[in-house]
């Protein structure tokens, strides 16, 4: 009798959890189709440019491989605020680098 109940106990307690787990709604990135370089790009074109705004978008491309905007935008950090990260040094010396190297191999690189 003991092992009944505790069998029915167990699979009310599975039931409940079952069905709870079966209600949940599942929530959607509603952020994933938006493009934050040129939501960020557009902020800067309207004028409220920052600091925050300039090494996100210089890391950004940075990342995508396209060193001549990252160039810009790093330059554009420097000039607002004093660089004290040396991640955003590095990164810095590895673009001119690689502007300079895709220069003088006369690589067309496209903007």
């Amino acid at each position: 009798m003991k092992s009944k109940s505790n069998l029915l106990a167990f699979l009310l307690c599975a039931g409940i959890t079952a069905f709870s787990f079966s209600q949940t709604p599942t929530k959607t990135d509603v952020n994933k189709d938006i493009d934050v370089v040129r939501v960020y790009e557009q902020v800067v074109q309207e004028g409220y440019g920052t600091p925050f705004i300039y090494k996100n978008l210089a890391n950004a491309y940075y990342f995508k491989s396209e060193y001549k905007k990252a160039l810009i935008w790093f330059e554009k950090l420097f000039a607002a605020e004093k660089n004290t990260d040396p991640e955003i040094a590095q990164r810095y010396k590895q673009t001119l680098k690689a502007v300079k190297a895709n220069k003088t191999s006369g690589a067309v690189v496209k903007i």
